[in-house]
């Protein structure tokens, strides 16, 4: 098991400004920016409406005290009533909608982006941090993206328009409401930068939980058989710590910061009570003008909590919405257009050609897996021939899942060129190269779905027959037949052995039937018998395609054709097994750690 427990990563950078940036938020919108601006519209006409009421109250007061007719300012309320009612339904389900799409579109970028980026920099980040990113940040993103920004726009119209008709009401009343109405905003202002940091490091802190349960959870039985469980519990329970005394801090600011908005209004409605009460004594206003006044009192307490409420949505909004834009940039794969025709070959088998023709080339070939870092080849010149079995040893770290990894074009070459069947890979497409070749990663992962749905992995029209053609190859036709659901039993983790996974990863190959087969130690985790049975099932494919393995055990590779040895990122030596055996010291010494002697070694191909 190759997973690893990934390290804690760089502290969070710098804390957000005192504002929200809403141009990174608009970036999301700006495809719905129709259902934006009619989500606005709709508040304001509902905000309008909701203006008009005290107004209307006034008039059925002064009605009431003039003896005139009722029924014109009770209709104009209940009309007011069921508008704003209907208004307000369609605008919820409007906003509703607009949060799933701006979630579903966020989510949807985030997993292209995920699948079609550079292998290299994709994994040097673990995948519960990117499975936060499409979880939990979206979730944040929600609420921001949509009724943040609308409510925000909206309660400020709201705020600014309650203001204007309490002075159209009475301008000394409106004196003491503005006085109680900037000592909560400036206070309030002062609590958002503590809410946005606080927000910030506890998501961060969640995502480097996500990716410490991760990796821990896929190593499993390394930490189980460390007895590291322990360890694992208290550096997860940290960064869990971390994230809740983070979000504590954040509660506690926004219930500074909303109790402040609340009281302060609190105040200025008694404050409006005691002057209002002053005023109608002294013949200053009517009674009907104060309960108005009182009316858009309480009104205001509504603009000023989704102002509260919305800026600090958008705080943690523009928070989630950075770590996904900076999750989005990753480096894609290149792209390039092809030049010249390379065929693609049919579900037959490769095309046909001289054996013995160049079908694989590097050629000066350095690669490095970061910039700085020490080269993994240097200068390599190596050509694989469209059919045979290419054996490539070497000590650890001497560069041979390099090659493999240049070869599907996972790294791109810091120098020199690769070339297939004669066309330059920079002239094709990851996808065109990748076409003609089928891949047994060492740790030969299943993927989630059935057995059936595993070896169409690769050729989805494979028919019956041909699947158990290539299941008898790997001897897993008795397994298979022995299950209750059979093909179609699904697979977890832990459904199949580990070397039953290495012969469901090469039946998945095998039955792609590419021009070139990769082997990376596909056959470390599986007996003698079924690797026998396996040998001989690459040595068929060989003799009609390029076979290319990658092999710690020797025992695997000496039927080779050809075996290239790598020693520090460069070819030192290729040859037969004999061959290599007599001119190698390198290769001396890799078969005598091994334990395996001449006078074992099998006869010659052929």
């Amino acid at each position: 098991m190759n997973a690893s427990i990934p390290t804690r990563p760089d502290p969070p950078g710098p804390a957000p400004g005192r504002f929200p940036d809403l141009r990174l938020l608009w970036s999301f919108l700006h495809p719905h920016r129709r259902t934006v601006l009619l989500g606005l519209v709709l508040a304001l006409v509902g905000s309008a409406l909701e203006l008009a009421t005290p107004m209307v109250t006034k008039l059925l007061l002064d009605n009431l005290s003039a003896d005139a007719d009722l029924r014109t300012p009770i209709l104009l309320l209940l009309g007011l009533l069921v508008v704003g009612g209907a208004l307000g339904m369609w605008h919820w389900v409007l906003l509703g909608t607009l949060a799933e799409r701006v979630v579903l579109d966020a989510r949807g970028s985030l997993v292209r982006r995920y699948f079609r980026a550079s292998l290299v920099p994709l994994t040097r980040r673990s995948t519960g941090e990117l499975v936060t990113r499409v979880t939990s940040d979206t979730v944040l993103l929600r609420e921001a993206a949509s009724t943040g920004v609308v409510n925000l726009i909206n309660s400020g119209a709201l705020l600014i328009g309650t203001l204007v008709m309490m002075a159209v009401l009475d301008l000394p009343l409106l004196g003491v409401t503005a006085a109680a109405v900037a000592v909560v905003t400036v206070l309030f202002l002062l609590l958002m930068p503590a809410i946005a940091r606080a927000q910030e490091r506890a998501q961060e802190a969640l995502g480097r939980m996500g990716g410490l349960l991760d990796g821990s959870l896929r190593a499993i039985r390394t930490v189980k058989a460390a007895r590291a469980e322990q360890r694992i519990i208290e550096r997860i329970g940290e960064d869990a710590e971390e994230s809740a005394r983070h979000g504590i801090s954040s509660v506690r600011h926004e219930a500074a910061a909303w109790t402040i908005a609340g009281t302060g209004i609190q105040l200025a409605i008694i404050a409006i009570l005691g002057v209002g009460a002053l005023r109608i004594t002294t013949g200053g206003i009517e009674v009907s003008t104060l309960v108005a006044f009182l009316l858009y009192a309480f009104t205001l307490l509504n603009p000023v909590s989704e102002l509260s409420q919305s800026v600090t949505s958008l705080q943690a909004g523009v928070a989630a919405a950075r770590r996904i834009r900076e999750t989005e940039a990753l480096a894609p794969e290149p792209g390039a257009e092809p030049a010249g025709g390379l065929a693609e070959p049919g579900p037959g088998g490769p095309a046909e050609g001289a054996p013995d023709r160049a079908l694989l080339e590097l050629r000066g070939v350095t690669a490095r897996y970061a910039p700085g870092a020490a080269p993994a080849l240097r200068g390599v010149d190596l050509a694989v021939p469209a059919r045979g079995h290419t054996a490539i040893v070497g000590p650890s770290g001497a560069g041979k899942t390099t090659v493999l990894s240049l070869l599907l074009r996972f790294l791109e070459p810091e120098e020199g060129r690769l070339y297939l069947d004669g066309v330059p890979y920079s002239g094709l497409t990851p996808g065109e190269v990748r076409r003609r070749f089928a891949y047994v990663e060492q740790d030969t992962p299943v993927l989630p779905g059935t057995i059936r749905e595993n070896l169409l992995f690769g050729r989805p029209d494979a028919g019956e027959e041909e699947i158990r053609r290539v299941l008898a190859e790997v001897r897993l036709t008795g397994k298979i037949d022995a299950l209750e659901e059979g093909l179609d039993t699904p697979l977890g983790s832990d459904s199949l052995s580990g070397g039953q996974r290495q012969r469901i990863a090469l039946a998945r190959a095998l039955l792609h039937a590419p021009d070139v087969l990769l082997l990376d130690e596909a056959t470390a985790q599986i007996d003698a018998i079924t690797e026998a049975a396996v040998t001989r099932s690459v040595r068929r494919h060989a003799d009609r395609a390029a076979v290319v393995t990658i092999a710690h055990r020797l025992s695997t590779v000496i039927r080779a054709d050809r075996i290239v040895v790598l020693e520090d990122g460069r070819v030192r030596a290729q040859g037969t097994h004999t061959e290599l055996l007599r001119s190698d010291d390198l290769y001396r010494d890799l078969v005598a750690a091994l334990h395996i002697a001449e006078e074992e070694n099998a006869p010659a191909p052929g």
